[in-house]
């Protein structure tokens, strides 16, 4: 089976089955600090509790990728959420779908942000590795640590190859 997939914009409404956007737009907010600053707060609540977690914040520096792009692998985290909010103000591209034992390609959809947008997957949504459009791209990325004790230790990620699909990704929607 061939399928081409190409981004829609990336909102609050389109994501809403498989996560949150984090953006600043129409958030809830005050100013703090004496009125030298605004929070803009609960943007997304971390889901990483599971069996003694802890959520720990992480900074991933990416390789820009070439298009069309061969989506060959879905993965998902079973058990926690998993959050990237760009360092930058550049857009990039999240692949996502539902299924439970593997990706139901029904739902297989791809986001393009607007550089001012994170995504957050909830747990047990199926998404492709970071896709930046450029070289040397930060990313502060939040999910689940085992803090290093054996009995809280899970699996953290399952992957699904595709085999019998080709499934490519164009850059422009």
């Amino acid at each position: 089976m061939r399928k081409v997939i190409k981004p829609e914009i990336l909102t609050k409404i389109s994501f809403k089955k498989y996560g949150k956007v984090i953006s600043c737009e129409d958030s809830d907010s005050k100013i703090i600090n004496e009125g030298f600053a605004k929070k803009h707060y609960e943007l997304c609540i971390m889901d990483a509790n599971e069996k003694g977690g802890k959520s720990t914040l992480h900074i991933y520096e990416a390789k820009k990728r070439e298009f069309p792009l061969k989506i060959s692998m879905l993965e998902k985290h079973p058990f926690f959420s998993q959050t990237f909010m760009p360092r930058s103000t550049k857009p990039f591209l999240a692949v996502v779908a539902l299924g439970d034992k593997k990706p139901d390609l029904s739902t297989l959809q791809a986001f393009i942000t607007n550089g001012n947008q994170g995504v957050h997957y909830d747990r047990g949504v199926w998404h492709f590795p970071l896709i930046s459009l450029e070289d040397n791209e930060q990313f502060i990325v939040v999910d689940r640590t085992d803090c290093k004790i054996e009995e809280n230790k899970l699996e953290e990620c399952i992957e699904y190859h595709f085999e019998n699909e080709e499934i490519i990704l164009h850059k422009d929607n």
